[in-house]
């Protein structure tokens, strides 16, 4: 196929795996859903995407991509010795799930999910609504609000009109199903 030949000269010059210069122009929400289901790693407290065969400035080079057209917060993590990876931190998740919710496979779901829903000892709660991007989906425009944080487990039960009991649970379980169609992040 042409346009594989096309993508394959571009990521492989010479025979040797690179980050092509134009990464900005090519790094779609739908290649960064493949690259995640391929190449990510759900970490406590966030995602990893695995970039060990790459050299540091062309790492450098994706993850400014990642952090300027994506709005992600991100930092580079040494792996080993001359490896590194790029780790998107736990408050981006959100936004990252939101960016490449629609092109996930179910199945692929847990590498976002999971690091969504790690408890910690933060006082602040964020509530993802897994509804809104749903029907955001159905009516074919972005979803209006998807996340809203609330300064404690109560406030954010009262809102939600559920116990408190049931967002603590659903949180401590470490569940990769959300509760009323919502995940919780401690912030």
């Amino acid at each position: 196929m042409p346009c594989l030949t096309e993508l394959h000269s571009l990521f492989y010059p010479n025979g040797i795996k690179i980050i092509p210069n134009n990464i900005y122009e090519l790094l779609t929400s739908v290649a960064l859903a493949h690259m995640i289901m391929g190449d990510g790693s759900w970490k406590r407290y966030g995602l990893i995407i695995c970039t060990d065969s790459y050299t540091v400035k062309d790492i450098v080079r994706l993850m400014n991509v990642l952090i300027i057209k994506f709005r992600l917060e991100c930092n580079l993590r040494a792996h080993k010795k001359n490896q590194y990876r790029i780790y998107i931190r736990q408050h981006s998740m959100p936004s990252l799930l939101n960016i490449v919710y629609p092109y996930m496979h179910p199945s692929m779901l847990y590498k976002l999910t999971s690091s969504l829903s790690n408890s910690s000892n933060h006082k602040k709660i964020e509530v993802f609504d897994l509804r809104s991007v749903f029907f955001s989906l159905v009516k074919k425009k972005p979803a209006e609000k998807t996340t809203t944080t609330y300064n404690s487990i109560g406030e954010a039960a009262k809102a939600l009109n559920c116990n408190e009991s049931s967002i603590r649970s659903n949180l401590k379980s470490n569940s990769k199903k959300p509760y009323k169609n919502t995940i919780y992040v401690h912030l």
